[in-house]
């Protein structure tokens, strides 16, 4: 038998969250970006197993945020190599809003926090998950006029404009919640 259970955040809500994220962030602030990376990683390996659906596929968007910061052709820009590390500063502390021991429920704060970044960089992860299937289907390009490093050269700079234009008119007019990074 399945349980659903649906709830929604109010701005009230967000703000909470807003602030354990400063808080999280100030306490990673001593921490280096490998050690972030890490921390973001063994989050990702501890949840594998017997977790709610919800924290699993969460989980694949903190995976995917670690991969923007650590490939080296997508080259992403230093302010927004910046919010990434500042969003995955939250999951250095297994001692969260939920202990992650706990089990089920250990990993749920962090599936919401995840969403909520996830949300807040959409336009990035769209540029950069683009990015990497672009590079696939070109990986086998015939032509030798081109180098792999212009045509990738040229798709990220496409890109990245791009996901910084969307951004721009999706954030006007509302609240933030990058606004915490």
């Amino acid at each position: 038998m399945a349980f659903e259970v649906k709830f929604e955040l109010k701005e009230s809500d967000l703000d909470y969250f807003r602030e354990v994220m400063r808080q999280a962030q100030s306490g990673a602030e001593k921490l280096s970006e490998k050690e972030i990376l890490t921390n973001a990683k063994n989050l990702s390996e501890d949840v594998k197993g017997n977790v709610p659906e919800f924290v699993s596929d969460r989980i694949k968007k903190l995976v995917t945020l670690v991969a923007m910061i650590e490939d080296d052709e997508w080259k992403i820009p230093e302010e927004e190599r910046s919010d990434v590390l500042s969003a995955l500063a939250y999951f250095s502390d297994a001692e969260d809003l939920v202990p992650d021991h706990i089990p089920v429920l250990g990993f749920l704060d962090d599936a919401i926090m995840i969403e909520l970044v996830a949300e807040e960089l959409k336009d990035d992860i769209e540029a950069f998950e683009e990015f990497c299937a672009y590079r696939i289907r070109e990986e086998g390009r015939k032509d030798t006029t081109i180098t792999r490093e212009e045509w990738l050269d040229s798709k990220r700079r496409e890109l990245h404009s791009r996901m910084r234009n969307r951004r721009s008119k999706r954030r006007s007019g509302r609240s933030s919640f990058r606004s915490v990074f």
